[in-house]
């Protein structure tokens, strides 16, 4: 299992990888542990979001697929519920 570090110590889903600086074109270092613990490979496509108050997210396109899905549901069940201001 890699070795990220336990946020607060305790054992979870969560990992602190350490800090990568950004280079002169913009591209990080994804630490090994980290791209180890969630199989990410070269050529991989990687989705970044952002966050104007919380920063920026990197994730498999697929993980953020499921969530993004269920969220235009919701809105398309509120929005024939008549509940939706669209």
């Amino acid at each position: 299992m890699a070795g990220g570090k336990h946020v607060l110590g305790k054992q979870s889903e969560r990992y602190v990888f350490g800090t990568v600086k950004v280079g002169e074109k913009g591209q990080i270092v994804i630490p090994k542990e980290a791209r180890e613990l969630f199989g990410i490979e070269a050529g991989d496509t990687l989705l970044v979001l952002g966050d104007a108050r919380m920063g920026v997210v990197i994730s498999r396109p697929e993980v953020v697929s499921g969530a993004a899905k269920q969220v235009f549901r919701n809105l398309e069940k509120e929005k024939s519920d008549g509940n939706g201001n669209l």
